[in-house]
């Protein structure tokens, strides 16, 4: 008999939205593996395979000179910390429910959801791998001396949201040729392995040399980590600002290429493949 009406607030909308990702982002968590600490652990244990295979390479061909002075295993962290949450990122928001997808087919459900579900919960992921694995570290081996950890983690943060921006604009694209893509993501991806410059010492790198990773925006990232993580290292050829501005390029022209895709978008694109 008495009834009350819930207006839609822009609060009451921004919360349910809000909800919406944290339910998506634990889908998504749990999409790897039913027990999340087995997935945490599996995440962990790629991390720590990468750790080992890089220092076995830096003591094979003899580059442990070309690094920077201090802990020989946390320089090869800092670099592979921010590898794996650009690139992993880069896959979760390119492959982010789209347009076309049944999820979309439910009301609350739209686009900016499912982009932000999947980045967080590769950002969730990645940071509690980092945290495993740098307290196991500091616990079996010896402690863990970060100069400027604030920022060394800022620098984490700004390697996971050029991961967005990447993301959004192969994840625009993806409805047109969703194959070559792939195909294209893919690529992009396993060329970071040596792009993204985690095996040098950008001071240490010769001019010709260094023009073939200064595009990336993932070496200006791990650069000035390093720089922020050992006291003994100052960037001089790299700059947090440059990832900074090419995020926000990626960014915008991500959303309207999404905005573009999504006005053209129809189920009708698949039935041919």
């Amino acid at each position: 008999m008495f009834t009350t009406s819930l207006q839609a607030t822009p609060s009451r909308t921004l919360l349910s939205q809000l909800e919406l990702i944290y339910h998506v982002s634990v889908r998504n968590v749990r999409k790897t593996h039913g027990n999340a600490i087995i997935g945490l652990l599996l995440n962990m244990m790629q991390t720590v395979l990468m750790i080992i295979v890089f220092y076995v390479l830096y003591k094979v061909l003899g580059l442990t000179s070309m690094r920077v002075r201090g802990d020989f295993i946390l320089y090869i962290m800092s670099g592979i910390f921010l590898f794996f949450t650009h690139t992993r990122t880069i896959g979760a928001v390119s492959s982010a429910e789209g347009s076309t997808s049944p999820m979309m087919k439910h009301a609350p459900m739209n686009p900016i959801v499912s982009v932000a579900a999947a980045a967080i919960s590769t950002l969730y992921v990645q940071m509690l791998s980092m945290a495993a694995v740098l307290g196991v570290y500091a616990l079996a081996f010896q402690p863990v001396s970060i100069e400027y950890p604030a920022a060394a983690l800022g620098m984490v943060m700004l390697a996971w949201a050029s991961g967005i921006g990447i993301g959004l604009i192969f994840r625009a694209a993806r409805p047109w040729q969703p194959e070559l893509v792939h195909v294209a993501t893919t690529i992009f991806m396993r060329a970071n392995m040596i792009a993204s410059g985690k095996m040098f010492v950008a001071n240490q790198l010769p001019p010709k040399m260094r023009g073939y990773f200064s595009w990336n925006p993932l070496f200006h990232t791990i650069d000035q980590c390093r720089g922020f993580v050992f006291v003994n290292y100052e960037p001089h050829f790299t700059s947090y600002m440059y990832p900074i501005y090419v995020t926000l390029t990626c960014v915008m022209i991500g959303l309207i290429a999404e905005f573009y895709t999504s006005q053209h978008a129809s189920l009708s694109w698949d039935a041919g493949r």
